[in-house]
This record gives structure tokens, sequence and C-alpha cells, in this order.
């Protein structure tokens, strides 16, 4: 899911005679028609190159392309991109408005990421779970963009060079990670569902001739075969030869894509020594709240000295409240209402119920990646489109032990912050907003920082408003929640910078976070298959709330909460350093 950011203010004009100002006005105005006319001419020749991006975005001119990922196709984006930054560099920054100045620096940050991933990074070599058509054709087939008919006759055009897709995907990889590898197996094996009886039934019911129909039911099946080609090739070849890399990057590659990705105002080492400083806050403040809950769970009993004991002994008594194992999607279900009544009854933002949030179970090709719930939020061309909250059953192979301890981490306290962080006031709130923003690239080239850092502060946002009635046991735990926020940070930095072995790993996030073995095992798996990803939760939620008592510090009394969050909202998904320096101008 891409999308946007905003901007810095714009340098004041020279102080001079009332004629210069028109003139410079004058002058401004022909840059910003020029840059505009660059920006949309960009944006429409980047979805030929990023058609599944594209379509994520609402945007389905080019539903029925399928890029093969050939040598060829990287030298033509690369050609793109370097000719991009070229034109980007004809426009002189100070000539642009304020808006346009922001424009212009995500695009030069969004075109050096574009050549950083291709010629450094080199993911396209060692991650063999970025080939999988079951995900941009599922969402295609699952899509209501079109009629039935046009979007299978697009799925049938896409399908043409499956065989080919996965012809240069095996060409592709080269030692890959035995993460990334295992995670391909699974989510292409997952895809198959897409080319199942569901598309076949598809196909017979629609209005295609039979033609069509004949053709593209022999296009699936060679689809399934180029999907099994592939799967078989991993297991068996790759396998075989166990030539695999480490899924470690090291310190440079970090430090460089926490730059291109995060965006913020602290480096990678500076992040990662305040959430360090921020655990030892957290866990301070859950002794307090332990020691006065002790006597109330466990009356008559000498409470452990050890603090950690202590607070891993209420933290686990409050764990045993949670969802059945076959009712977990259907609790997740129930909260959504409470929530919004919650926001509307608190005025903490205004909402917008005319833009749908549909609870549902996780597709089977999206499965796998260590995330229990995200959002599938409509892109800026389709913004009246269902948004999807995903939520991943307990699968059946679990066994009851595994279950237990899976609906003991996401119990009947933190799954209420859970649902608050993907859905109101968390990602399906702010995404809404963005997709307000008159800017495309606005829209487009969204900071996960800031994404994941407004659903972190939102949970926060709404115990300070009075959610949970203010009982210790829900600020306990949002402070183990928050606690795993914090300590994503710090596995981040110590699985690729410090080499942290698993069994550490799984001992911090157990010890020190209080989490259940298995929410510590998948989000090591996680650490694994990704880099600085884990660490914007906590990066855009300490500017966010940084940025709140700032504000608050000096407006006095006419702070208002609701106005603050509403603006802050209304600059789509910026890196918060640029929000900042726009709010803090009066």
């Amino acid at each position: 899911m891409k999308h946007t950011y905003l901007l810095l203010l714009g340098a004041a004009l020279a102080a001079g005679c009332q004629s210069s100002d028109k003139t410079a006005a004058k002058a401004g105005n022909s840059a910003d028609t020029r840059f505009d006319a660059y920006k949309n001419q960009f944006i429409e020749e980047l979805w030929q190159h990023a058609p599944d991006w594209a379509a994520q975005q609402g945007y389905h001119k080019y539903d029925s392309l399928l890029l093969i990922p050939d040598a060829g196709q990287r030298q033509r984006d690369a050609q793109f991109y370097t000719s991009s930054q070229q034109r980007l560099r004809g426009f002189a920054f100070d000539s642009l408005s304020v808006n346009n100045q922001t424009d212009y620096r995500l695009l030069a940050n969004q075109l050096r990421a574009f050549r950083w991933y291709a010629d450094t990074l080199k993911d396209w070599q060692w991650n063999p779970a970025s080939y999988n058509l079951g995900a941009s054709v599922g969402d295609l087939l699952n899509g209501r963009h079109y009629r039935l008919d046009r979007r299978l006759r697009n799925i049938s055009d896409k399908l043409t060079n499956a065989a080919a897709y996965y012809a240069a995907a095996r060409a592709n990889i080269q030692q890959p990670t035995r993460e990334h590898t295992v995670l391909a197996i699974a989510q292409n094996q997952g895809g198959l569902a897409v080319f199942g009886p569901a598309l076949a039934d598809s196909v017979q019911k629609s209005g295609l001739s039979a033609a069509e129909k004949t053709t593209l039911t022999t296009r699936i099946a060679a689809t399934r075969q180029a999907i099994e080609g592939y799967v078989s090739f991993l297991q068996k070849d790759v396998a075989a030869a166990g030539q695999y890399r480490s899924f470690r990057i090291g310190k440079a590659l970090f430090d460089q894509k926490f730059g291109l990705d995060i965006q913020s105002h602290f480096t990678a080492d500076e992040v990662y020594q305040e959430a360090l400083k921020h655990k030892k806050e957290l866990l301070r403040d859950m002794g307090q709240r332990a020691a006065r809950l002790f006597p109330k769970y466990f009356p008559g009993q000498p409470a452990p000295a050890d603090t950690l004991a202590l607070i891993t002994k209420v933290v686990s008594q409050l764990t045993l409240k949670h969802a059945p194992r076959d009712g977990f999607v259907d609790a997740v279900k129930r909260q959504i209402p409470t929530l919004v009544q919650f926001v509307n009854d608190h005025k903490l933002l205004t909402q917008d119920p005319s833009k749908p949030l549909v609870v549902r179970e996780t597709p089977l090709y999206m499965r796998g990646g260590g995330a229990g719930a995200s959002i599938s939020a409509p892109g800026p061309y389709d913004k009246t489109a269902d948004t999807f909250y995903n939520v991943e059953p307990i699968p059946a192979e679990k066994t009851a032990a595994q279950a237990e301890s899976y609906l003991r981490e996401y119990n009947d306290y933190t799954l209420q912050i859970l649902n608050i962080h993907e859905a109101i006031p968390g990602h399906y709130t702010q995404l809404v907003y963005a997709n307000r923003s008159p800017s495309l690239v606005k829209s487009v080239f969204g900071n996960g920082a800031m994404v994941e850092g407004w659903a972190v502060y939102s949970e926060r946002m709404m115990l300070e408003s009075g959610y949970g009635q203010n009982s210790d046991e829900m600020w306990l735990m949002w402070n183990k929640w928050n606690l795993r926020t914090t300590l994503n940070t710090i596995l981040d930095h110590a699985v690729h910078v410090d080499n942290i072995s698993e069994q550490d790993g799984l001992a911090l996030l157990m010890r020190d976070g209080f989490q259940e073995r298995a929410e510590a095992e998948g989000k090591w798996r996680r650490a694994t298959l990704s880099q600085v990803q884990l660490s914007s939760y906590f990066t855009g939620y300490t500017e966010i709330y940084a940025l709140r008592e700032e504000l608050k510090k000096r407006d006095g009394q006419s702070f208002d909460l609701k106005a603050f969050h509403e603006q802050f909202l209304s600059y789509g998904s910026a890196p918060v350093k640029y929000i900042r320096e726009l709010m803090l101008r009066k």
C-alpha cells in the first residue's frame, strides 16, 4: 500500500515594490503550472512501469498488463527513473509553492529509493516472495471497479505471459534467503486458490463468448502450471542447493534504507537509543500499576519482590480473558461500532460513515508474513471502494496450546487496542483522510512511519480520552502493547545491525516484553522477512506525540485536540517532520 506525505514552508518572497511582488508571483504560478504537468506525466508513466501498484491505488487502465521482471524491464525502469530525476532537477525549488515544494521533495526521495532498491538492495535477486501472480489477479477478481466481464478479459490478457513471468523469476533468483524462500512457497501455494473454483465459476457465469471462456480457461490452467513449476523450483532446485544468504542486511544498508523509507529527522541509531530509553519508562509504569492490581487479583498472596516477575504474574492473569478460538474474527467485528461511537461522543475527529470498512478473513495469498491483522485501503482513484480489515483466523494446523498462546496475546484488552490501531481511529480513519489530498503525489507515496505512527498514537490518545475508563488493567495492557511497538525498533536494529540470535531475540520479546511465545515467534519471523519497517511504528509515534505536546504548550488553553487531529491528517501521509514544520507556522 503506497501513499504520501507533506513538506516544508516555501522561501518568502523578498521584500520589494508591489510590482516586483506581482512579477515574482506570476513566475511562481508559471513554475507551479509546469511542475503540475510534470507530476501528472510522471505518475501516468509510473503506472506503466508498475501496473499492480496502479491497481492498488484504484487506477485500472493497465490491469491487463503483466510486466516480465527480466533484465530488459529493469533497464527500462532505470531509464525512466533517470530521466524523471533529470526533469525534476530542472525545476528551481524556491520558485514553487509550499505544496509543490513538498511534492518536489517527496518525488526526489521516491526516485532515489527506486534506484537504491533496484541497484543496491537488489531484493529482486534474493526475495522469491516478490513474485506472486495470485495476489494481483486475486485483487482484480475481487474488485468492483469494472463489470465482471471486463475484469475477466483483463485477467485473461494478464495471464497470457504467466509462463514468461515465472521463468524470469526463476532466472532472477540468486542465493535467496531461506526465510523468503519459505514465504514464497507458502504464498504461491496459497495463490493457487485464486485460480481455482471461484475463478472458474466466475468465468462460466460471465457474459464472455464461448471462445473467450475457452481461452481464459486454458490460460488459467497454464498459470497454475507455471506457479506449480515455480514452487517446485524453490522446493527442489533452490532448497537442494542450500546456497542461502543471510536475511540480515547489515548496518550500512539498514541505515540507508531507514533514511529512504522513514524520512525522520532522527537517524536509525538515534531512534534505537530513544527506544531503549522508552522501554525503561514503560517498565517503570507497568511495575507501579501491577503493584496496585496484585491485591485485587491475588488477595492474601505476597507480591513477588522482582518487578518483572510481578508484572508477568498480573499480565498473565489478565490475558486469560480472550475470545474463543473459532470466534476471533467475530470478536473483531463486534468491537468496531463501539470505537465509532466513542470517537463521535468524545469529538476526537470527524468520521466519514460513507466510506465502508469491511472486516474479513485475510486472503490465503496474503497470509504468512507475520502480521495477524492489516488494512487494505482503496487508493486515491477509487475513494468510494471498500476498505478491508484483514484478520487472520487461527490456522487449523495450530495445536490447542499454540492457539491459546495466540489468543492470550490478543486478549480482551489488547484486542481493543489492536482494533484502535488498525481501524478506528487508526489506519482506516487516517487513510480515508489521506485520500482527500488534492495532490496525487501526496496520496500515492505514503510515508510508512507517519501511517504506522498515527495508528500507535491513536491507541494512547484514545486511552487518554477515557477509553477503558482509565483503569489500571487497560493502561497496563496498553503499556505491554506499546512496549511491543518499542521492542519492534529494538529487535529490528538488533537483528540487522547487531546480529542477535533467534534465541536471544525471543528471550528479549518474552522476558522484557511479556509476550506469548506465539507472538514472539511471529515477530522474529517478521524481523527476518523485513528491514526497517518494524522501526516505523515507534519513530512515527514518537514524532507525532512530541508535536502534539509542543503545540499544546504553545497554544495553552486555546489548544483543541479535534482541530489538531484534523489538521494533522489533512496533510496526507506525509513524513511527520514536514507536517511539523507546516503546523508550527503561524
